[in-house]
């Protein structure tokens, strides 16, 4: 209960902060040139970091790590394993073990350099349940540590779908006690907003919004955001040797940069996130996954959990 009250509160800051600058960070053409303004670095496996140059740069207040990627690899490599060659399986795991370790290296730097720390999962097809317990079981998040689901796009065959990703974020609320925020491009960013009704937690979760177009003046507000919790305005696509937005020292033209539109110690104060960003309408119920057992019968869901998705007792 002490880390949902306390994610509750931060929530509230953030919404205090958001709603009072907001048309000062809507009219921001371009915040990272801002001094002022806290920086965020996310990177995956591949992206080469020297940190002795990165932590020179003050205006980094965090760093994003990607953890978690849809489903964990078979650890026997036998059968199908979802149509991988036993070869392949193999190697996943090897760059599991290699992955894994970068990331433990990585968070352990980053703490205790002072640096704020979060953890992503890459939202794939299949159990939305098993891939929430997989992130938890990689990331091994703490109260103090931000939580997101990346959901790259629409297209069903390649992410993870927004029903799925409901289920999931309502699966880490139950196992922490906070929701994390929600990281996807414009497009989709929009598409929840239009059908927010229908996608009642994902459209009251802080947006991590990533567009690579310095002029956001006409996006927010939009649907329950009244504007962005952190702006990834940098990352492959629109950084160069010849131009970049940002460069963040220590790091290559492929790194991701954010900005936060706010001092590192406002960031800090609202950093944990995990709760909803408040509508008009009321509370949107705890969608969870429905857990059958062939030989004990489940008490009633409680008035404020919607029960969806079967997820078989062999799945857990």
């Amino acid at each position: 209960m002490v880390g949902l009250r306390a994610s509750v509160l931060s929530c509230l800051s953030l919404l205090a902060f958001i709603t009072g600058a907001g048309t000062l960070l809507a009219d921001d053409v371009s915040p990272w040139n801002n001094p002022t303004n806290a920086l965020v670095v996310d990177a995956y496996e591949l992206n080469a970091i020297d940190w002795a140059a990165l932590l020179k740069d003050n205006r980094i207040a965090a760093f994003i790590s990607k953890a978690s990627d849809g489903l964990p690899e078979s650890f026997s490599c036998e059968g199908e394993h979802r149509g991988d060659t036993f070869a392949h399986c193999k190697t996943m795991w090897r760059k599991y073990a290699v992955s894994h370790e970068l990331y433990d290296s990585r968070r352990m730097i980053a703490r205790q350099n002072g640096l704020l720390w979060g953890a992503y999962h890459l939202g794939r097809p299949g159990n939305p349940v098993d891939q929430a317990n997989h992130f938890l079981e990689y990331a091994t998040p703490g109260p103090n540590d931000l939580m997101i689901l990346d959901i790259e796009g629409l297209d069903t065959d390649q992410f993870m779908s927004l029903e799925d990703a409901q289920i999931f974020v309502g699966h880490i609320r139950a196992r922490t006690g906070r929701y994390p925020i929600l990281y996807t491009n414009h497009d989709t960013a929009r598409y929840i907003a239009a059908y927010r009704r229908d996608y009642s937690v994902l459209a009251r979760l802080p947006l991590w919004y990533a567009r690579y177009k310095p002029d956001i003046r006409k996006v927010f507000p939009f649907g329950s955001w009244p504007n962005y919790f952190l702006w990834q305005f940098s990352s492959a696509s629109n950084c160069s040797q010849r131009r970049c937005p940002y460069r963040v020292p220590g790091t290559l033209t492929d790194i991701d940069v954010n900005v936060a539109a706010m001092t590192k110690e406002e960031l800090r104060r609202v950093w944990p996130q995990g709760g909803l960003l408040p509508p008009a309408e009321p509370d949107p119920p705890l969608i969870l996954a429905k857990i059958e057992y062939s030989s004990v019968r489940l008490p009633a869901p409680r008035p404020d959990v919607v029960v969806t998705s079967s997820v078989a007792s062999s799945d857990l």
